[in-house]
Order: C-alpha cells, then sequence, then structure tokens
C-alpha cells in the first residue's frame, strides 16, 4: 500500500510544504541573527539551528503524513482527543511561560512542545470522524450536532485559558468550518452562527484581559499608541515600507536590528516584505494559497465523508491561520500571537504543518488508487 501511495504522491502539494520551510528556515536565521545575541543573549545561529531540528522532525512528520493511511484516524480519534487533552491539562501544572501564557511543556527528545497546536488538528480529526459517524441522524440536533460542539468548545476553553486567543479562534473557526461542512440543516446552521455571534461580543465585553483589548486599540489607533500597543504595527508597516517592490536584499533588513519585536516568529513576513520586498512576499503566499486550494480540490474529489471533511479542516487550518498572521502584521485585525504557517519561528507549529501537509497527500493519493480500482471494476 504504502508504495501505491508513493505513486500517486501530490507533488504540487508536495513542492509547496518543502518550498516554504525550507525558505522559512531561511528567513528564521535572517530574522533572528541580530536580536538572537541583543535581545536574548543567545549565539546568532540559535533560532537558526533550533528551527533545523524542527525543520528535520517535520520532514519525518510530513513523510509519516503521507503514508500513513488516513481513515486510520478514524478508528483512533477518541485516543487522540484524550491524548491532546491530557496535554492540555498539563501545561496547568507543568507548563512553561513565555510572553505572559502558559502553554509550553517539556518532552523527551522533542523539547519544548505546545499542546495548543496539536489541539487543532486533533479537533479537526475528532469532528471528521464524529460527523461521518453521525451522518445519518445528523439532522437530530440534540443527539446527532450539538455532544460534538460541547467537546470541541471545552478543549477551545482550555487553550483559551492559557491564555492563547489567537490558537483559540483559530481552532473554534476551523470546528466551525467543519460544522458547516457535515451536511447540518440550514436552520441549525442559522442557530449556530447565532451562538457564534453572541459569544464573541460576551467574550469581547468581559472575557477578554486588559492586554488583549489594548491590542484592538494597537491594530486600529496604533499611532496614538505608538509608545505600547501600536509599536509592533508601526514597525511593521516601516518594514514592509523599505522593502518596495524587490527589497533591501536577504539580510539586509533594518527593523529586525531590534525595532520589531518578535520579528522571526508572528511578524516574519514583515521581514521578508522588507528584504525581499512585495515580490518575496507574494511568492510565500502564492504558495500558502496554492495548498489551501489545492487542498480543497483533494476535499472535493475525496471518495468518503470522513476524507472530505478532513481535508477540508486542513486546507481551512492552513488557510485561517495565514490569513489572521497577516492580517494582524497589516492592521486589518488586532495582533494575536499566530504564526504564519511553514515560515514562522515555532517547532510544534511547523511540525504540525507539515504533518498536516502529508495528510492532505494521502488523501489524494489514496482516493485517487480507489477511483482507479473502481475503473477497472467498471471495465
Amino acid at each position: 500500500m504504502i508504495g501505491r501511495i508513493l505513486k500517486n504522491i501530490d507533488f504540487t502539494i508536495l513542492f509547496a510544504v518543502l518550498a516554504l520551510s525550507a525558505f522559512g528556515t531561511v528567513m528564521v536565521y535572517s530574522a533572528s541573527m541580530v536580536s538572537g545575541v541583543m535581545v536574548y543573549d543567545v549565539t546568532p545561529d540559535y533560532f537558526f539551528k533550533k528551527q533545523m531540528f524542527s525543520w528535520g522532525l517535520g520532514i519525518a512528520a510530513l513523510f509519516f503524513g503521507i503514508i500513513f493511511p488516513y481513515k486510520n484516524y478514524r478508528r483512533l480519534f477518541k485516543l487522540i482527543l484524550l491524548a491532546t487533552v491530557i496535554l492540555l491539562t498539563l501545561v496547568f501544572f507543568l507548563g512553561h511561560t513565555s510572553n505572559n501564557a502558559q502553554s509550553w511543556i517539556s518532552l523527551p527528545l522533542i523539547g519544548q512542545f505546545q499542546p495548543a497546536e496539536m489541539a487543532k488538528m486533533s479537533l479537526i480529526i475528532y469532528l471528521a470522524a464524529i460527523y461521518t459517524k453521525k451522518k445519518s441522524y445528523i439532522d437530530d440536533f440534540y443527539r446527532g450536532l450539538l455532544p460534538p460542539i460541547i467537546i470541541m468548545m471545552l478543549v477551545v476553553v482550555m487553550i483559551l485559558r492559557q491564555p492563547d486567543l489567537g490558537t483559540a479562534v483559530i481552532a473554534l473557526a476551523v470546528s466551525g468550518l467543519i460544522i458547516m461542512s457535515s451536511g447540518l440543516k440550514r436552520s441549525h446552521l442559522l442557530l449556530m452562527m447565532s451562538i457564534v455571534l453572541v459569544a464573541a461580543v460576551t467574550m469581547y465585553q468581559f472575557g477578554l484581559s486588559e492586554e488583549q483589548l489594548s491590542r484592538f486599540d494597537g491594530a486600529y489607533q496604533p499611532f496614538e499608541y505608538a509608545d505600547d500597543a501600536g509599536y509592533q504595527l508601526i514597525n511593521s508597516y516601516l518594514a514592509i515600507h523599505n522593502g518596495g517592490l524587490i527589497g533591501t536584499g536577504l539580510g539586509a533588513g533594518v527593523q529586525k536590528l531590534g525595532y520589531l519585536p518578535e520579528a522571526h516568529t508572528d511578524f516574519i513576513m514583515a521581514v521578508i516584505a522588507e528584504e525581499l520586498g512585495i515580490i518575496g512576499v507574494s511568492i510565500v503566499i502564492g504558495l500558502l494559497a496554492l495548498i489551501v486550494l489545492r487542498g480543497f480540490y483533494v476535499s472535493m474529489n475525496s471518495h468518503d465523508t470522513f476524507g472530505r471533511l478532513l481535508a477540508i479542516g486542513v486546507s481551512g487550518l492552513i488557510g485561517i491561520q495565514a490569513v489572521i498572521n497577516l492580517g494582524g502584521l497589516t492592521g486589518l485585525i488586532p495582533l494575536t500571537g499566530v504564526p504564519l504557517p511553514f515560515v514562522s519561528f515555532g517547532g510544534t507549529s511547523l511540525l504540525m504543518m507539515m504533518f498536516s501537509g502529508g495528510v492532505l497527500i494521502n488523501i489524494h493519493a489514496i482516493s485517487k488508487i480507489k477511483r482507479e480500482q473502481q475503473d477497472q471494476i467498471a471495465a
């Protein structure tokens, strides 16, 4: 089976995933080589070496995602969800705090691991499996639709309590995409949209901390809060302005020299814009869009409901996370601390993104094999 899967690899997705992740590793070095010494008191290649290690693990995760038949996740979804909940619980007792969020735990061999990143993929697998199982009675709101939503919300609340607002929003949005794609009735869809709207307004009024609320000021009135909430965004604007069409050259950016905080993580696209210009930004966005659109194509051509929902969830995850990251560094939405898929520094994020790319490739390959088998039977 593995040989047949490898013969039917989707090279479009494979190329885009490898190109983005390799390019991201280079840009992490460029963005962090000065701040590593000035801000973090480490060697210039410290973050580059860590990202290279993560990229190596990511290659293994990508290969595993490609060769491991995706239907097995349907049998393992309860175990995957349970492991995720256990890890999210351990964060509250053993978690490492960084940037006011207690989100990381230490694992043997891997090092710092962020369970919230794993939770996004776990929710995708869980919801795709459970709504495939409940397909025959999905119109029954209390029996078919509601129970998985309650479990999903519990996981989202655990992420939100770290607090990790950005990851919680992504998990909620991707879950909503899968739920809307599961075949629920229009009346249930309108009810769900109303619940989400009420929850969003309630969270804004009562659930956000003072620091999180200040991000709205930083996004929409950055120059009035130039020394505080708007500082990062203003320097992001300067980086984008400096880059112009072709950029200042790889490694020659100025804003990463202590002016732009977290240049190698949340704001790596600003560094790309300054050093490689609009052309570099367009290539990165184009590759991300290619993965997302190809992923939706894979979902439409999947031969079963589980594969379709799984591909929709993975494609939505990559697309939504990219939009939120890019929206934050351009001031369209408040900053949430979300990494750019495949590109930003972050071992767990890179690992899970490359694994998710492998899952898309696996769905494509197995669906193609099944179609060929059906064609042979029909002939």
